[in-house]
């Protein structure tokens, strides 16, 4: 069969989203297949699954925020930041109150500098991060600019903390856990995580991956799919005639009646017929468009 658009399935704790997308692959007998935004094999949630022409879509996919919820224990360290890592410390969080916590949450928000964990699939020289650490070897990564644009404490009850993390892509809810616990001085890691919207995609819309792999082998698969240019529906628009799209076709760029800006360096574009036909890139300087991506050929 031949599938394009963005699968939102609900990924169960202990798979990986490699396994998920391999599994989809082979039922689906679609080669090109991918995933935005891995999960750890620990969490569960949105994980957007692309077929076909969609998988151009990921690296616009991956600018979107996220949503998750993160159950923190505290008073807890492991080496991995999570609950399946080695204990490296533990501290009585007897004496811990809500209002320090607020008070401590509260200095994550906005751009901050995060550090990674050790055991990421992060990569050094092209080795993984958690392959270095593995095998011994000492693990440095350095600090990553990320957003958190809001964090709400959904529940507390100590030394379980439940929160709900509004946040930038490349953003480790890990490390956000370990981090909490230095500043509050007692340790902390992270016991369970759910994604629960990813862009446009969220988990009161998702399918199970049994209904995925289902959908799959019975070639019913299409029917579950969103459109590829889901991702990019807040984009400008332009609908181009033949002439026009013959012309990006054949990798030419097209004047368009179309003003950009420092936001809008890209727009989407389709046909007469309302098909999504490719995305534009403004070519600066010249007053045209580059096809960045042709998807209707």
């Amino acid at each position: 069969m031949c599938a394009n658009g963005i699968l939102n399935v609900n990924k169960p704790a202990g798979r990986t989203s490699f396994s998920i997308v391999s599994r989809l692959r082979k039922l689906s007998g679609e080669k090109r297949v991918g995933h935005a935004g891995t999960l750890d094999p620990l969490a569960t949630g949105v994980l957007p699954v692309c077929f076909g022409q969609a998988t151009r879509i990921v690296e616009y996919l991956m600018n979107h925020s996220k949503t998750y919820v993160a159950t923190i224990e505290l008073g807890v360290s492991t080496d991995t930041y999570d609950r399946e890592g080695r204990i490296t410390g533990q501290m009585d969080t007897g004496s811990l109150s809500l209002s320090a916590i607020e008070d401590a949450l509260q200095g994550f928000l906005g751009a901050i500098k995060q550090v990674p964990p050790v055991y990421s699939a992060l990569k050094f020289h092209g080795e993984k991060y958690y392959n270095l650490a593995r095998a011994g070897k000492e693990v440095n990564p350095p600090p990553r600019e990320v957003t958190i644009e809001k964090i709400d404490i959904l529940k507390y009850a100590n030394p379980l903390l439940q929160i709900e993390v509004y946040c930038s892509r490349g953003t480790y809810i890990r490390s956000l856990a370990n981090d909490l616990g230095k500043q509050l001085a007692c340790g902390a890691c992270l016991r369970d995580l759910a994604r629960s919207g990813y862009g446009p995609f969220k988990l009161e819309n998702s399918v199970t991956c049994e209904e995925a792999e289902a959908a799959a082998a019975s070639g019913k698969l299409a029917a579950l799919l969103y459109p590829a240019d889901l991702p990019i529906a807040d984009w400008p628009l332009v609908v181009l005639d033949s002439r026009q799209i013959d012309e990006i076709i054949k990798g030419q760029n097209i004047a368009l009646l179309l003003e950009n800006d420092q936001n809008n360096t890209l727009c989407r574009a389709y046909n007469s017929e309302h098909q999504f036909v490719a995305v534009l890139k403004y070519v600066q300087g010249t007053g045209t468009w580059h096809p960045e991506k042709v998807f209707l050929k």
